[in-house]
């Protein structure tokens, strides 16, 4: 099976996208909403909580997780690659959504080297709109850097978002807030052109389309759900053993109250056939 973690609901824009790139597949979702946000913890705490979540699912019978949550990805996930998992699970993996992110904004695979990224790509300018975490650990800055340096990034929190859209907020509030962000990004650009968008957080590609209007026509949009799931169709097809032999479908657990975020995730998924279960 193929596990998907997030701290909250977000993650379930990925698992829509992943069922639907690979209906053939069979999918455990498990988001860690007791301890949710992630964002107001400290990274050890973060590190912690991942940990724990990612080997509940290993204990359900997931031999491939996706780490569908930025702010646990950016803490610990390339710690937990290279300590934790190797003397724990040897035999299993963790892929998150970062890196993917980062090879569709630069147009640099993983395994290029970075003489041969300066190379073949020119300057262009990506604005990155993510949570006030998020940004401020840089991730995404950091990791473009190592691949691309031509590719500049700009970064805008939008720490009201989350909360807006968790809250069913009328599509004018979340209209409102989208166009505010954006429009402190693009003043700070001033003349510069914007060559691309990176949506850097699972609950944004719900008001993708907010994004869309406010941004300039020929802007284009890097989506975590669509590129995660052109990232795992690649993985798969290099690590087939890892793709899923059991029967399609899809289970989702959650560490709290299941019968609310069951209805949280309702709005996520617009199917009101999916029911969460408490999974300690």
């Amino acid at each position: 099976m193929i596990g998907i973690f997030d701290s909250g609901s977000g993650g379930l824009t990925v698992f829509r996208a992943l069922r639907d790139t690979f209906p053939d597949q069979r999918f455990v979702y498990y988001g860690d909403h007791g301890n949710a946000p992630y964002g107001n913890r400290d990274a050890d705490t973060i590190y912690e909580f991942t940990v724990s979540s990612l080997e509940r699912l290993f204990e359900l019978g997931c031999s491939l997780i996706v780490v569908a949550c930025n702010t646990a990805a950016a803490t610990g996930l390339r710690r937990l690659q290279q300590t934790w998992l190797p003397t724990r699970y040897p035999d299993k993996r963790v892929i998150g959504v970062i890196v993917p992110m980062v090879e569709a904004m630069t147009g640099v695979p993983w395994s290029a080297e970075s003489d041969s990224a300066l190379q073949n790509h020119g300057k262009k300018t990506v604005a990155v709109f993510a949570t006030r975490y998020t940004v401020e650990s840089r991730v995404f800055v950091e990791e473009a850097a190592k691949r691309a340096p031509n590719v500049n990034l700009v970064q805008q929190a939008c720490p009201s978002l989350v909360r807006l859209i968790e809250a069913n907020a009328p599509v004018q509030d979340l209209r409102r807030a989208v166009r505010r962000y954006v429009t402190l990004l693009m003043r700070r650009l001033g003349e510069e052109r914007l060559d691309g968008v990176l949506l850097g957080c699972t609950h944004y590609p719900l008001i993708e389309d907010l994004f869309a209007e406010a941004i300039p026509n020929d802007v284009e949009i890097f989506s975590q759900p669509k590129v995660t799931a052109s990232s795992l169709a690649g993985y798969l097809a290099r690590h087939p053993e890892f793709a899923c032999g059991h029967e399609p479908g899809a289970t989702f657990c959650t560490s709290t109250n299941p019968e609310y975020i069951t209805k949280l995730a309702w709005r996520f998924l617009g199917d009101t056939n999916m029911q969460f279960n408490a999974l300690p």
